[in-house]
C-alpha cells in the first residue's frame, strides 16, 4: 500500500459520478455497514447467554462490549488520516477483511480470553468501516445531496439493527445453532461486501509523497487506551480514589500531552490540530462525545434489562428493541430528506438533542414493573432524538472543512463519539455492577452472594433462583438500569447547549472529490490522475 498507487479509474476524476454509479458504489458500502451493525446488534442480545456459557462475570460482560469499542475508537484517527493519503477503496476492503477474521475467531472461541482478543480484531476492522463509510460517501456526494441517500443509509441501518436482535435471539434459542453463529453469520456478508466494492467503487487516488506519523498514532492509541482501561477497571478491580487510578490517569494524560506535542510538529499529523480552530468542528466534536456517552452508555445495557429485570427470552428481547430502531430510522430518513430539500440543518440538530434528553429522562423512570407499551414509547422517543442528531453532526463538520481534511474531520468526530461511548459503557458498567451488588446486599443480606454469584459482579442465572430471590434480583436490575439513564441525561442536556452554539452555514453543492480538485487547481497542485 503506497501513496503512488495508480488511479482506480480515470473516468471518475473527469466529473461527478452519476446517480446510478453512486447507487452501485453504495451497494458494497451498505453491505459492509450492514455487517458491522448486524454483528454488534446480534451479539448484544446474546451476551447474557455467552457470559453464562463461558463462566464470565458482569465485568467481563462489560469488557466484551468495551474491547471492541476501545479498539475501534483508538484506530479511527489512523484510518481517517490514511483515507486522506491512500486508496479509500483498498482501506475499506482491508478493514472488512480484519472484521471477518475477528468474527471467525470469535465464533470459534474456546474461552472468554480468546473472545476478548477476537473483539479487539473486530474493533480495528469496525474502526475502519465506521470512519471510511462516511468519508467515501462525502467524497462521492455533495453535502446538499447527502440527505437524498440518507434514506438508503437509514434503511440499511434500520434493517441491520432490527434483524440483529431477532437473528441473535433465534440463534441463541435454537439448540443446534447457538450463540457462536451470532459471530459466524457475518463472515459471508463481509466477503460479499469486499467483492462488491471491488466491482463498483471507483474513486481517484491523489499521487503525492506522504509520511504517516506513526509515533503520533502510537501515543494517541496508548493514551486513549490507558484512560479507557482505567475507566473500565476503576470501581471493580481497584477503588476510584486509589494509587492505580492516579497512575493510569496521570500516565494516560501524559501520553496524550506528548501526542499533542508530536502532532504539532509532524509533517502529516494523524489529527491535524489546526482543525480545532474551526468552531464548527470543535463544537460538533464536543457534541459527539456527549452523544456517545448518553447513547452508548445507557442503551448497551437495555438487552440485559429486558432479559434479567423483565425475564424475557433473547428473541423477545430482540423484538423489544424495535421501537427505538424504528424511531431512529424514521427520524434520520425524514430529517435527511428535509435537509436536502431546504438546505437548513440546525433546527434538526437542536430538536434531536432536546428529544434525546427527554428520552433519557423518560427511561430513567423504568423498573422491573414497567409495561412494554410504555417502555416502547420511551425507547421510540430516544431513537427519534438520536436519529436527528448523530449523523447530521458529521454532515455539518464535513461541510465546513476543506476537502483535503474531510477524512481527518470525519475521523475526529467518529473518534470522539466512540470514545464517549466507550467511556460511557466502561464507567456506567462499573456503576451498574456496584449498584447491583449494593442493592442486592441491602435486600438479600447474606443471600446476596449466592444469588448473584459473586456479590453482583456476575450475571445471575435466573433459572437457578427461587421465586422470592428472583423477584428481588429483577427489581435490583430494573432500578440499577434506570439509574444509568438518569446519569446519562445531563450529558444529553449538555449536548443541547453545545448544538445551540453551532453557526448554521449553507451546504456545499459540490462533492468532496470535486471540491478537492478545485482546491488543488487553485493552489497549483497536481490533482488526482
Amino acid at each position: 500500500m503506497t501513496a503512488t498507487m495508480p488511479a482506480e479509474t480515470p473516468k471518475v476524476s473527469a466529473g461527478r459520478m452519476s446517480r446510478r454509479e453512486v447507487l452501485q458504489a453504495l451497494s458494497g458500502l451498505m453491505v459492509g455497514m450492514f455487517v458491522s451493525i448486524l454483528a454488534s446488534t446480534v451479539v448484544a442480545n446474546a451476551l447474557p447467554r455467552i457470559i453464562a456459557d463461558l463462566d464470565g462475570s458482569q465485568t467481563v460482560y462489560t469488557w466484551i462490549v468495551t474491547t471492541e469499542l476501545l479498539a475501534m475508537t483508538a484506530t479511527v484517527p489512523l484510518w481517517g488520516k490514511m483515507a486522506d493519503l491512500y486508496s479509500k477503496k483498498l482501506l475499506i476492503q482491508l478493514s472488512l477483511g480484519l472484521f471477518a477474521v475477528g468474527s471467525l475467531i470469535a465464533g470459534l472461541t474456546p474461552n472468554v480470553e480468546v473472545l476478548l482478543i477476537s473483539r479487539i480484531v473486530q474493533g480495528v476492522g469496525a474502526g475502519g468501516m465506521t470512519a471510511l463509510a462516511t468519508i467515501v460517501m462525502a467524497a462521492m456526494i455533495p453535502p446538499r445531496e447527502l440527505g437524498r441517500y440518507a434514506g438508503i443509509f437509514g434503511a440499511v441501518f434500520g434493517v441491520g439493527t432490527i434483524a440483529g436482535p431477532l437473528i441473535g435471539g433465534v440463534l441463541v434459542d435454537t439448540s443446534w445453532l447457538g450463540w457462536r453463529w451470532c459471530f459466524l453469520i457475518g463472515v459471508p456478508f463481509t466477503l460479499l461486501s469486499i467483492v462488491l466494492l471491488q466491482r463498483t467503487l471507483h474513486l481517484p487516488v491523489t499521487r503525492r509523497k506522504v509520511r504517516i506519523d506513526w509515533l503520533g498514532a502510537l501515543l494517541i492509541t496508548s493514551g486513549v487506551s490507558t484512560l479507557l482501561i482505567w475507566s473500565s477497571l476503576a470501581g471493580n478491580s481497584f477503588a476510584w480514589a486509589s494509587g492505580w487510578t492516579a497512575l493510569m490517569v496521570v500516565g494516560g494524560l501524559a501520553l496524550l500531552g506528548l501526542a499533542v506535542w508530536v502532532e504539532s510538529r509532524a509533517e502529516e499529523p494523524i489529527v491535524p490540530l489546526d482543525i480545532f480552530r474551526n468552531r464548527t468542528v470543535s463544537l460538533t466534536t464536543i457534541a459527539s462525545v456527549l452523544v456517545g456517552v448518553a447513547m452508548f452508555g445507557g442503551t448497551v445495557f437495555l438487552s440485559q434489562y429486558f432479559q434479567i429485570a423483565l425475564g424475557k427470552s433473547p428473541t423477545v428481547a430482540g423484538l423489544m428493541s424495535l421501537p427505538m430502531i424504528f424511531g431512529l430510522l424514521v427520524s434520520s430518513t425524514v430529517a435527511g430528506q428535509l435537509i436536502t430539500k431546504y438546505g437548513r440543518w440546525k433546527r434538526f440538530l437542536v430538536a434531536g438533542a432536546v428529544v434525546m434528553t427527554v428520552g433519557m429522562l423518560l427511561l430513567s423512570t423504568i423498573d422491573a414493573d414497567t409495561g412494554v407499551p410504555l417502555l416502547s414509547v420511551y425507547m421510540a422517543v430516544l431513537g427519534v432524538g438520536v436519529g436527528m442528531l448523530m449523523q447530521n453532526l458529521v454532515l455539518v463538520a464535513q461541510n465546513d472543512v476543506p476537502a483535503h481534511e474531510l477524512g481527518a474531520a470525519t475521523s475526529v468526530l467518529t473518534f470522539f463519539r466512540s470514545m464517549g461511548g466507550t467511556i460511557g459503557v466502561s464507567a456506567l458498567g462499573a456503576v451498574l455492577a456496584n449498584r447491583v451488588a449494593t442493592l442486592s446486599a441491602e435486600k438479600l443480606g447474606p443471600l446476596a452472594g449466592g444469588a448473584t454469584a459473586g456479590g453482583g459482579h456476575a450475571v445471575p442465572d435466573l433459572s437457578a433462583l427461587p421465586e422470592p430471590v428472583l423477584r428481588i434480583i429483577q427489581d435490583v436490575y430494573g432500578t440499577a438500569t434506570a439509574e444509568l439513564f438518569l446519569i446519562g441525561a445531563p450529558f444529553a442536556l449538555l449536548a443541547v447547549v453545545v448544538v445551540l452554539f453551532i453557526r448554521e452555514k449553507p451546504l456545499h453543492t459540490l462533492s468532496g472529490e470535486e471540491r478537492r480538485a478545485r482546491e488543488e487547481a487553485a493552489a497549483g497542485m497536481p490533482g488526482a490522475h
